[in-house]
């Protein structure tokens, strides 16, 4: 089978299916299915839908709890801290945004660290919550060990992804969503759906080997050496140690993590609270501008700014449907298949 392309909504739609038949509640499956898809939408396919039988295994070990009963544990005027349950990261990391941008309209900063929750998705979904909401959002996310070190050839830290945005007046808001690796494991995971290698740098084998076997890869290696290091072991600082769940150390002493757990960080800081919100959004859309007015070397057409490649996939995706690799489509079969949930006509075998 060849790639294929589905259309956003049915796509949204079935997955939303699928996760009714995992046992979500239909209001937290179309969350959940929402925020996937908006990744696929965007060409962020690591975080998409391909994600579908990674949470089904998940459940079926008991990582990934489909009826969690989330809570805050503490609270003050501007921080919370939120007890996950192992529940979906969409579903709980939705509801704390929610929650820190009604702290920061009250008190100009709103932070939440949650506590056991389990893959989020693209961390830049969260930070665009607080960006609509005409404050600055951010997002951090922690894991057990999965990257090496600057020096080490074994897994010691996490790939913590980080996402800020910033909303403009004019232009769309600026959104940064990078891992502290050179690359997330949901990009090698796409080259296995796709079948295709994976570039020199970014992963090790069980051997502590670089590898550009997407099958063999096992520990990635940190963006910028030391500096990637550095920026996951603080982000591990600010959710899992500040939350009384010290992944990292944990791991690193031999104990056993439920799978799939995670530790994060959603913030939103409100721009009234400092400075004229028009004259901020004025000054993002001025610097955007002048930053396309730089000259560029040969062969680039314009300089580019966070987000902006993700909104011309976007655009793209939403004429033309979104395109599936054979891998993907091949797991969604087996997902519906297993679940009882029909297949949408795209996705039915040729």
């Amino acid at each position: 089978m060849n790639e294929v392309r589905i259309d956003a909504a049915t796509l949204e739609r079935f997955t939303a299916a699928l996760f009714e038949g995992m046992g979500l509640a239909p209001a937290d499956a179309a969350t959940e299915a929402h925020v996937l898809v908006w990744a696929n939408l965007r060409g962020i396919d690591s975080h998409g839908v391909l994600r579908v039988p990674q949470y089904q295994a998940s459940v079926d070990a008991g990582g990934m709890n489909p009826r969690a009963v989330y809570r805050i544990e503490r609270e003050t005027a501007a921080t919370l801290l939120i007890e996950a349950d192992y529940a979906f990261g969409p579903v709980v990391t939705t509801y704390a945004m929610q929650q820190a941008i009604a702290k920061a309209r009250q008190a100009g900063v709103g932070w939440a660290v949650i506590r056991n929750t389990t893959h989020q998705g693209a961390m830049g979904y969260y930070a665009l919550m607080a960006a609509e909401a005409d404050m600055m959002g951010l997002a951090i996310v922690c894991n057990p060990p999965n990257m090496a070190p600057a020096g080490a050839r074994a897994a010691g830290v996490h790939n913590s992804p980080i996402a800020i945005a910033a909303p403009a007046l004019r232009r769309p808001p600026l959104v940064m969503d990078m891992a502290t690796s050179v690359a997330a494991f949901g990009k090698i995971n796409l080259a296995v759906d796709k079948g295709v290698p994976i570039p020199p740098g970014w992963a090790l084998d069980a051997e502590g080997q670089p590898t550009t076997d997407a099958q063999a890869a096992k520990t990635l290696l940190p963006a910028g050496g030391y500096k990637g290091y550095g920026l996951s072991l603080m982000f591990e600082c600010l959710s899992s140690v500040m939350a009384g769940n010290a992944l990292l150390a944990r791991s690193l002493h031999g104990e056993t993590v439920r799978r799939g757990t995670q530790n994060s960080v959603v913030a939103a800081i409100d721009i009234a609270a400092f400075t004229d919100v028009e004259t901020f959004k004025r000054d993002i859309d001025a610097t955007i501008a002048g930053l396309k007015g730089l000259p560029t070397v040969d062969g680039v057409a314009e300089v580019l700014v966070p987000g902006e490649p993700e909104l011309a996939t976007l655009a793209e995706r939403e004429a033309h449907g979104i395109p599936l690799p054979a891998g993907t489509v091949h797991n969604l079969q087996a997902a519906a298949e297993r679940l009882g949930v029909p297949l949408p006509a795209a996705l039915k075998a040729t």
